[in-house]
């Protein structure tokens, strides 16, 4: 299996701290069309365990799972996503401002070249496959519809109305969009009407608040991920044709017309087309791109035995729990 170095791993989490900051488009679209996404669950299910080992005080069985956690992997990974929110969040909010439907144009292709990554590791679609992306697309896309806009107004106030337990709650559902390829964390805050109430908890240094939705997201992300590992060990096949209906239904916010990612409402291209139908296909390009030079300059030259390699791997780690 190849190992990445860490420069490439800074980059590959840039480019997934990119897509997080971006309304309607998920870090985990981008570590599926990477390759890196089994990896990432199998990391993270393992930070989970590790976590209720130490928890449950079963601390030779905690460094066990501590040393078969890829530290430098997982750390890279982080340190990118973190450089990208940290540098790109006011220019991305200022373009997203002043060029909506272009902007919504770029991501809307990126996701369309995903969804072809996706299709390609399909080994074969069959009728639940279909049925599941169908199912799942459809869904997605009439929730993504119960608000017409996906931005709070500048006028509303932030402060903080809900209990802590509503923090923990919304925590563990939000935190799962880190890690679902079609899934907007902070439009999902919205969404849930919690997002003005997240920004109060920050501004008022509000403790409790703020680490009931520290404790929620632990927990959440520790229970999902384990789910998702076991899901992909077992159903890989109708797992990722899932993602690809939360990828297609995930379209709804990013298409251009009428204002880009500022509203799910929907209508015929107009006024400005041109422009944003290349800026589609370019970026659609580019992905698709990326991915075929990625499988042709492969080090592995059988894609199976990727796959054996970490299946073995993850065979390991269940005899040892």
């Amino acid at each position: 299996m190849r190992i990445p170095t860490p420069l490439a791993q800074i980059v590959r989490g840039f480019s997934m701290g990119t897509a997080d900051i971006v309304p309607g488009v998920s870090g985990g679209t981008v570590a599926l069309v990477l390759g890196i996404y089994d990896e990432l669950i199998d990391n993270v299910r393992l930070g989970a365990r590790g976590l209720k080992q130490l928890v449950t005080g079963d601390v030779a069985e905690f460094g066990v799972t501590l040393r078969r956690i890829r530290w430098v992997w997982l750390l890279t990974l982080l340190g990118g996503i973190l450089a990208a929110v940290v540098t790109l969040s006011s220019v991305l909010e200022t373009l997203l401002h002043e060029q909506p439907v272009r902007m919504s144009a770029i991501f809307l292709g990126l996701i369309l070249g995903s969804i072809w990554v996706a299709m390609r590791m399909l080994d074969r679609i069959d009728g639940i496959s279909a049925a599941l992306m169908v199912g799942v697309g459809a869904v997605m896309f009439l929730l993504l519809g119960l608000r017409s806009d996906t931005e709070v107004a500048d006028d509303a106030l932030e402060v903080v109305t809900e209990p802590w337990w509503m923090f923990a709650l919304v925590g563990a559902v939000a935190i799962c969009a880190m890690i679902l390829p079609g899934v907007s964390g902070s439009f999902l805050l919205v969404l849930l009407g919690m997002y003005t109430e997240v920004l109060g908890a920050v501004n008022d240094r509000d403790v409790a608040s703020l680490g009931a939705l520290v404790l929620g997201c632990v927990v959440g992300l520790a229970l999902f991920s384990t789910l998702l590992h076991w899901l992909l060990e077992h159903y890989h096949r109708w797992v990722l044709a899932a993602m690809v209906g939360l990828m297609l239904g995930s379209t709804r916010v990013l298409w251009p017309w009428p204002g880009g990612t500022n509203t799910t409402t929907l209508s015929m291209p107009s006024d400005d087309v041109v422009g944003p139908v290349l800026l589609i296909a370019v970026a659609a390009a580019v992905v698709v791109a990326v991915d075929l030079l990625a499988t042709r300059f492969a080090t592995v030259d059988d894609p199976s035995i990727e796959h054996e390699a970490r299946h073995d791997s993850g065979s390991e780690v269940r005899e040892v729990s």
